[in-house]
């Protein structure tokens, strides 16, 4: 049996089976619901039922206190409807909605996709999950204290295992570390999620997405969220690199595109190499877009990367008529060995 769920203030629903929490449905519907564990441990998603019943399932008592169950505050992580309901509730609408967190994580898998890009699962403590807005970083806390910053490649819905995409950096402290002496099950520890680089869901504007190198991480995860919520806007990825290597996970766009109607994919390599044998696009990536958009006003802009190529494709895409609050970027900068800052996103 289906049952509506229906949010207070924003009016937004859903619907939910029985056996159904209300927390795994409202995800499910990309309804960005407060949560922390998802195991009734740590309380950041109770809320309030306005009207209907529901079972309490799992909650532990030191996080949802009888006095509190008898005023009709459930957990959503547990909680299971028995009618349809109405539910009081704080939404994530933005990144401010999210709190901060500093957590452990475990070095799930390491994987090297391509000879200087590295991928990293992370599984949390099992009473911990971390809530995010696709196209969000985490940082790295080191021992030292200074910090690194990667974009989170999976999307908020497939939140067990937390992963990130390392390019090898000469010189860099922390890649060069990953690439050198991390192993499977360190433990390293994490701050997030950071960043407003994130879809803008109540457009319905085409969405152009640009991808330098590992840039391509975010745009994974927003891509992979909007898949999972049906959102059916067009969206053309162009992804671009120096040579046929950097382009690190080649058939998974390519999949996208061929599942999807609505998906288009562009690779672009600036240097490659004869031995490539490539046949595709040719050039800077954001040259690329401007060869195939004579007009862009009537877009949306996703890009990630390197600052210049940030700066070139702002300047040439609203000099092409995009306007300039439909430009949304994540620039990634690299930190030296021995330089104090953090980096921005990788």
């Amino acid at each position: 049996m289906a049952y509506q769920i229906t949010l207070q203030p924003s009016g937004h629903s859903f619907t939910t089976g029985a056996d159904e929490t209300l927390l795994h449905a409202a995800l499910e519907a990309g309804q960005h619901l407060p949560y922390g564990c998802r195991n009734g441990a740590c309380g950041a998603c109770k809320c309030k039922v306005v009207d209907g019943r529901v079972d309490h399932g799992g909650a532990q008592d030191y996080a949802l206190t009888a006095a509190e169950r008898a005023a009709g505050y459930v957990l959503a992580c547990c909680a299971m409807p028995l009618s349809d309901l109405t539910l009081e509730c704080r939404e994530a609408a933005a990144e401010n909605d999210i709190p901060v967190r500093t957590l452990p994580a475990r070095v799930e898998k390491l994987e090297r996709l391509a000879a200087d890009v590295m991928l990293i699962r992370l599984r949390l403590p099992a009473t911990e999950r971390l809530q995010f807005l696709a196209g969000q970083f985490i940082e790295f806390l080191l021992k030292d204290g200074r910090r690194r910053a990667f974009s989170l490649a999976n999307a908020p819905q497939d939140d067990e295992l937390l992963e990130v995409h390392v390019r090898l950096v000469a010189g860099g402290r922390f890649t060069e570390h990953v690439f050198g002496a991390m192993k499977e099950r360190d433990i390293v520890r994490i701050e997030g999620p950071h960043g407003n680089f994130q879809l803008q869901e109540l457009s319905n504007k085409p969405m152009i997405f640009l991808a330098g190198g590992t840039g391509f991480a975010p745009v994974k995860s927003i891509v992979e969220y909007a898949i999972h919520n049906c959102i059916h806007r067009p969206m053309t990825i162009y992804w671009g690199a120096r040579d046929r290597s950097g382009l690190y996970l080649p058939e998974l766009p390519q999949q996208w595109a061929a599942a999807h109607a609505h998906i288009r994919y562009v690779p672009v390599l600036s240097d490659a190499p004869a031995a490539d044998a490539w046949a595709g696009r040719r050039g800077l990536v954001h040259q690329a877009v401007l060869d195939d958009h004579a007009d862009l006003s009537g877009h949306q802009v996703y890009a990630c990367g390197a600052p210049a190529m940030i700066d070139a494709a702002r300047r040439d895409f609203c000099a092409r008529g995009l306007p300039a609050d439909e430009f949304f970027a994540d620039a990634f900068t690299y930190a030296p060995q021995g330089a104090p800052a953090a980096d921005a996103p990788q």
